[in-house]
């Protein structure tokens, strides 16, 4: 009897605080994230040359009048409309479900998408982090039968372009396609900072007092990390071929994901492989994170 008692004591604890997790207005948090994101990236933008990018980047940070501040408030709400975006798609999962496959796929197209934002945000610094992450994505992309200069040529083209092409891409392309992708979900969404202004207020104060990341070149550091979310690919590519680890691996995931519906044949097989993915690429940072 203890036990049973003790095992729906348990049950009622996790539905409790998933109740309480859902009910988190996560959506709007993301939003306001990226209208700060958006803002301040404007500001960001016009003092950016993507011929000159590490040049721009300390001439913000030193010369230009709150130039470090808006630097730091983009990097951080980007950083933090990703992360919310995350947890917004778990707390809507259930109600998702009466999606269409279109809209389903659309919606967790999204993601990689967004991931995309940044990276290529870490990449137009061209500091130490970011012009080994270009180069090793160009490099990934490269080594892709068939498809692979193409893409590269769309999304990169670090080698032939600098970071022209990223700029484009950051600023106009993939900000475009993001909101093509989530317009279904959010057309709904009226979200204003009125309604938000512990967040807001937090977000602007957080970026006063930390800086964003600027890694300058040191010499005989042989080993460099990259972005957070990076971190585990950057593990997998030390010990599997680059298509393994950075192609494969991570698309069996997008498909894994694209799939999870329950209406469709295997969804139990599709949530216990995306699990074991998460939990994978979990150890894989941490591993990356002690290097």
């Amino acid at each position: 009897m203890a036990a049973i008692s003790s095992a729906s004591d348990i049950r009622n604890t996790v539905t409790a605080i998933l109740k309480i997790f859902r009910e988190i207005r996560w959506g709007g948090w993301s939003l306001i994230s990226l209208y700060i994101s958006v803002l301040s990236g404007v500001v960001v933008a016009l003092q950016y040359s993507p011929e000159t990018p590490l040049y721009s980047i300390s001439t913000m940070d030193l010369l230009v009048p709150f130039g470090a501040y808006f630097r730091s408030l983009h990097f951080y709400s980007s950083q933090l409309f990703f992360l919310f975006s995350i947890l917004h798609l778990i707390a809507v999962f259930e109600q998702t479900q009466a999606y269409s496959t279109k809209q389903w796929i659309k919606l967790t197209a999204t993601l990689p998408i967004a991931l995309l934002l940044l990276f290529t945000g870490y990449i137009l610094r061209g500091d130490s982090t970011g012009s080994s992450a270009g180069l090793i994505a160009e490099a990934i992309l490269l080594d892709l039968p068939f498809i692979g200069q193409p893409l590269n040529d769309l999304f990169f083209s670090i080698s032939d372009n600098g970071m022209k092409r990223i700029y484009v891409n950051h600023i106009i392309g993939l900000g475009v396609l993001w909101g093509w992708l989530a317009w279904t979900h959010i057309k709904k969404y009226m979200v204003p900072f009125t309604q938000h202004i512990p967040l807001t207020i937090a977000t602007l104060l957080f970026s006063v007092g930390v800086a964003a990341p600027f890694d300058p070149e040191h010499l005989g550091v042989f080993h460099i990390s990259g972005p957070w979310f990076f971190l585990g690919l950057q593990e997998l590519l030390i010990h599997l071929h680059p298509l393994l680890a950075g192609f494969f691996f991570p698309s069996s995931f997008l498909i894994s994901l694209a799939l999870l519906q329950k209406k469709n044949r295997g969804y139990r097989w599709y949530m216990l492989y995306t699990l074991i993915w998460l939990l994978a690429y979990a150890i894989l940072t941490t591993i990356g994170l002690n290097r």
